[in-house]
């Protein structure tokens, strides 16, 4: 079995899959890609048993074939070549000769049989989304999503479907995001919960387009296709918490603020806090606002006054500056507003400016300071 193809062109696409391949891999044929030729058509397929991921790619073949090329030495020879054709040529026994125009290299491969079977898309519901609307829904709360594998509903995102639109909500426990989107047409009110490492595998695949993608899911796996790449993973066996129950329904208190120069102060202000907690306290009073960090154990502090548009008591609260400035980040708006009730109770950010069939809350829990 022999092809040929550019050798830009076939990093270029291995890369949006190389990511799938484990580190800790519990067979050694996970850390190959399966290539599957037919019809001048090259399929490329990258699995760690949860996830699986798939490229096409037109080459020159006159005959089809499979085989297992093992990834990492595949990609390190493919970053160091020059573009140009290569030609590979795949023996019986799966052995690998890949010839470039001044060079022959030489590499084992592995029997496509042992590949893994990627899941059936048996009993599945369909929508459509453009991939600058995923890719949005994703970028907007993946920040939130928790490292707790304690808590595994809440180590992805919960996709929340309705006829006239979808809502994806990640939280921590710390801080919660939520996006809704109108004019994406849902099959039915439905919910899943996708692991983090998938969405990030798509942030990097897809382009920010307009392109169609196909989002389809069952019981157990979620299948997103667009035109040269595919993904499949497994879906969370998990109960998402009841998110709607911590949105505080009434935050009298309310900061309007520019986004930017807000951030640019918690930067600051948070080099002198506490490196664990990353504790600031805001002291709203009249039109000031008042920024304060410390860290007692090295006798460092800091302090900052800036003007803003404040309705309601005087409040001294404080947050974990990290997780506001993560959160101002997932947003354009010229400015934000920050709705606020007691000490003890979340806080909510909400941009003043919101994309028209779009609404984004971030909600942030306040911390106990001294």
């Amino acid at each position: 079995m022999k092809f040929i193809v550019s050798s830009s062109a076939l990093l270029k696409q291995l890369q949006q899959i190389n990511g799938v391949i484990g580190s800790n891999n519990v067979l050694p044929i996970l850390e190959d890609f399966l290539f599957q030729i037919e019809k001048n058509k090259l399929t490329v397929i990258a699995t760690d048993l949860e996830t699986v991921m798939k490229i096409h790619l037109d080459i020159e073949a006159k005959d089809s074939g499979r085989v297992c090329i093992p990834a990492k030495i595949l990609m390190d020879s493919l970053k160091n070549l020059p573009n140009q054709p290569l030609t590979f040529d795949i023996d019986k026994n799966f052995g690998v000769e890949i010839t470039s125009d001044n060079g022959k290299y030489k590499v084992m491969g592995e029997n496509p049989d042992n590949f893994p079977k990627e899941p059936p898309a048996d009993d599945s519901s369909a929508f459509k989304i453009s991939s600058h609307q995923l890719l949005t829904a994703i970028n907007k709360t993946i920040l939130a999503v928790s490292n707790d594998d304690l808590r595994p509903a809440m180590t992805g995102v919960f996709f929340e479907l309705e006829k006239k639109g979808l809502t994806t909500v990640a939280t921590d426990a710390h801080r919660l995001v939520r996006y809704k989107m109108k004019g994406v047409a849902c099959p039915k009110n439905d919910s899943f919960i996708v692991p983090k490492k998938p969405l990030n595998l798509l942030k990097t695949a897809l382009p920010d387009n307009d392109d169609e993608i196909t989002v389809s899911y069952n019981n157990n796996h979620m299948f997103v296709s667009h035109d040269t790449v595919q993904l499949t993973c497994r879906l969370l066996d998990a109960r998402f918490p009841d998110y709607k129950v911590v949105i505080p329904a009434e935050n009298p208190y309310q900061m309007t603020i520019n986004r930017q120069d807000f951030q640019a102060a918690l930067r600051r202000i948070s080099i002198f806090s506490n490196k664990s907690t990353n504790l600031v306290t805001l002291t709203i009073s009249g039109n000031e606002l008042q920024l304060t960090a410390q860290d007692i154990d090295f006798s460092q502090e800091g302090n900052e006054r800036m003007a803003c548009q404040y309705d309601g008591e005087d409040i001294t609260i404080s947050f974990n500056a990290r997780f506001i400035i993560e959160m101002l980040s997932t947003t354009t708006s010229e400015e934000v507003r920050l709705e606020l009730s007691t000490p003890t109770k979340a806080g909510l950010i909400k941009p003043v400016e919101q994309e028209e069939n779009e609404e984004l809350l971030m909600l942030a829990m306040p911390l106990m300071s001294n």
